[in-house]
C-alpha cells in the first residue's frame, strides 16, 4: 500500500511527545513490511534539521488558499531514520511555523487549519495520490474534512483517510472562522452532526472533524479507547465515539526497539539482557556515580518524563519522599511547561541538593534517560490517564519494574499478578489516585526488592520478555488501512 502520513511531529526532526515516536516508530515498520510510506510535516524553524538527510528544496510554488488570497509556499523534502519526509514551509507574514515553538501560540488552530489546506494541496499539484492517508490528533483533524467535501471533487475521490486520536484532552477548539480561512464556509459545518462542539456549540471541534469524517479512527490502546467512549476521560467527544463505534478501535502503541534495548544501548555501561540480567547492576553503579548518589544495598526508584498532573506529579512527588523515609533512593529526570510546577521542583532539587539517596535532574537528556533505564530497579508511572505510555514499555524492556495506576495504557501493558488470559506479573498496578493508592504499590515492591531477590528478578524477567515492538500493532494498523479501503 501507498501511506501518507500528515502529522505535527515526527521523532527526532521535530518531538514534543509521543506522537513524534509513533510516526517514526510505526512509519519504519510500516515501510519494512514492503508499504511505501512517506511523511508531511510543517517546517518549523525549530525542528532539528541536523537529523534530515540530504533536505533539499521539491516545490517552490505551492499556492494554498487563504481567505480570499493565497500564500505561496515552499516544500522540502528529506530523509529522516530512512523514511521520505516532506516539509511545509509557508512564506508569509503570519510566520506559521517560523515561532521559536511548536505549541502554544494563540493562533494554532489557524496555524494547523492552513498546514492541513497546504498537505493536501501539495498532493493535489504533485499528483500523490496514496492508498491512505494517516492523520494525528486534532492539529490534523480538517484534513478528512476538506478531502470528503472538496478534493474528492478534483480527483482524489479514493483516498481513505485513517485518523488517530493521540491525546483527547487536546481538541482544537476553535472559531468557525478558521474554517472560512481555508476555503470552506463555517455556515455547513457548524452542525452537532458535523463540527459544531457538543458543549460550546459557539465553537467548532477539529478532532471531531476528523472522527465524523475519516473512515476508521483509533486510539493508542484498547483501554483508552473504551475510557474515553465511556467516560467523562471523552471530554466531552464521548458521544460521537459511541456514534462511530462501528468504525473506531484501540491499537496499543510499540517501542522501537533498535534506539530502547539493554543489549545494544551505547548510553550504558554495561549491556544485558536475561540471560545477563546480572550485569544491569553495573548499570547502577554508573547511574549512582554520575548523579553523586550513594552506592548502598538499596532499592532505586525512578521518575521519567512530563511534570504535569496528568502525569500525577503530586505522586511523584509523594514517591520522593516515601523512598527517603523508606530506606530506598529516587532519582527524577523530566520538566515542565508549567511555571508553578517547575518553581516547586527546583525548589525541591535545591532542598535536597545534599541528600545522597536522590537526584532531581530538572531537564531532559536522553544519554540520562537510558542511563536511567538500565539502572533503577524500579519506575513509577501514576498517571491519571494515560492514553498509552512508553515509560512503562520503555523500562519493562530494561528490567526496570513499573509501579503503575491501572488507567489507558498502563492497565493494558502492566499487569500486578496472574490474571485469567495467563498475564504473568509483570509489574505493581494500583488503583486509586491517592497517596495510600501509590504507597500501597510501593510498599509491596520495595518488601519484595528487600525479602525475596528471587521472585523480584522473575518480575524482572517477566517484563524483559514481553513485546511490546512495533510488530503487533503494524499488522494492526494494515488490516485498519485494508478495511477502510474495503468499506
Amino acid at each position: 500500500m501507498n501511506i501518507i502520513m500528515v502529522s505535527s511531529e515526527c521523532a527526532p526532526v521535530s518531538k514534543v511527545g509521543g506522537l513524534a515516536d509513533v510516526v517514526d516508530g510505526l512509519g519504519r515498520e510500516l515501510q519494512n513490511r514492503g508499504h511505501t510510506v512517506a511523511i508531511i510535516l510543517p517546517k518549523y524553524d525549530c525542528m532539528e534539521a541536523g537529523e534530515i538527510i540530504g533536505l533539499e528544496v521539491e516545490m517552490t510554488d505551492l499556492w494554498v488558499p487563504y481567505f480570499t488570497e493565497v500564500i505561496r509556499c515552499s516544500i522540502y523534502k528529506g530523509i529522516v531514520h530512512d523514511l521520505k519526509c516532506y516539509f511545509i514551509e509557508p512564506q508569509s507574514e503570519q510566520k506559521f511555523f517560523n515561532r521559536g515553538v511548536y505549541y502554544g501560540a494563540a493562533d494554532d488552530a489557524e496555524r494547523f487549519a492552513f498546514f492541513d489546506r497546504a498537505a493536501l494541496e501539495f498532493m493535489y499539484k504533485a499528483n500523490i495520490r496514496p492508498d491512505v492517508i494517516h492523520c494525528h490528533d486534532w492539529q490534523t483533524g480538517l484534513i478528512s474534512v476538506l478531502l470528503s467535501d472538496m478534493y474528492a471533487k478534483l480527483g482524489m475521490q479514493n483516498i481513505k483517510v485513517c485518523y488517530t486520536l493521540h491525546n483527547i484532552k487536546h481538541q482544537g477548539i476553535a472559531s468557525p472562522k478558521v474554517l472560512d480561512m481555508i476555503g470552506l464556509n463555517h455556515k455547513e459545518y457548524l452542525r452537532k452532526d458535523r463540527l459544531q462542539d457538543d458543549s460550546r456549540p459557539e465553537y467548532i471541534n477539529l478532532m471531531k472533524g476528523g472522527i465524523v469524517y475519516s473512515d476508521s479512527t483509533n486510539t493508542v490502546s484498547p483501554q483508552y479507547a473504551w475510557e474515553i467512549k465511556n467516560t467523562d476521560e471523552g471530554y466531552g467527544l464521548e458521544r460521537i465515539l459511541i456514534e462511530k463505534d462501528d468504525k473506531y478501535q484501540g491499537i496499543l502503541n510499540g517501542i522501537d526497539y533498535d534506539t530502547w534495548n539493554p543489549e545494544k544501548d551505547t548510553f550504558i555501561r554495561k549491556n544485558y539482557g536475561i540471560s545477563t540480567i546480572s550485569d544491569k547492576e553495573q548499570n547502577k553503579q554508573a547511574l549512582r556515580e554520575r548523579l553523586m548518589i550513594a552506592q548502598d544495598n538499596k532499592p532505586l526508584i525512578a521518575a521519567v518524563g512530563r511534570l504535569d498532573p496528568q502525569k500525577g506529579v503530586h505522586l511523584i512527588k509523594h514517591t520522593l519522599f516515601y523512598a527517603l523515609e523508606n530506606n530506598c533512593q529516587f532519582v527524577l529526570l523530566g520538566s515542565s511547561p508549567d511555571k508553578e510546577i517547575s518553581e516547586y521542583f527546583w525548589h525541591l532539587k535545591y532542598y535536597l541538593n545534599d541528600n545522597p539517596n536522590c537526584h532531581l535532574e530538572i531537564d531532559y537528556d536522553d544519554s540520562l534517560a537510558h542511563m536511567i533505564y538500565a539502572g533503577a530497579d524500579m519506575i513509577v508511572v501514576p498517571s491519571l490517564f494515560e492514553p498509552c505510555g512508553l515509560t512503562q514499555l520503555i523500562s519493562m524492556k530494561y528490567g526496570t519494574v513499573p509501579i503503575v495506576r491501572k488507567t489507558g495504557g498502563l492497565s493494558d501493558t502492566v499487569f500486578d499478578a496472574n490474571s485469567i488470559d495467563g498475564k504473568r506479573q509483570n509489574g505493581f498496578v494500583f488503583n486509586d489516585f491517592t497517596y495510600a493508592g501509590i504507597e500501597g504499590a510501593l510498599a509491596k515492591a520495595t518488601d519484595l526488592w528487600y525479602k525475596d531477590s528471587a521472585a523480584f528478578k522473575t518480575i524482572m524477567i517477566n517484563a524483559m520478555s514481553c513485546d511490546y515492538s512495533w510488530n503487533h500493532p503494524a499488522e494492526s494498523y494494515i488490516k485498519l488501512y485494508r478495511n477502510a479501503n474495503e468499506s
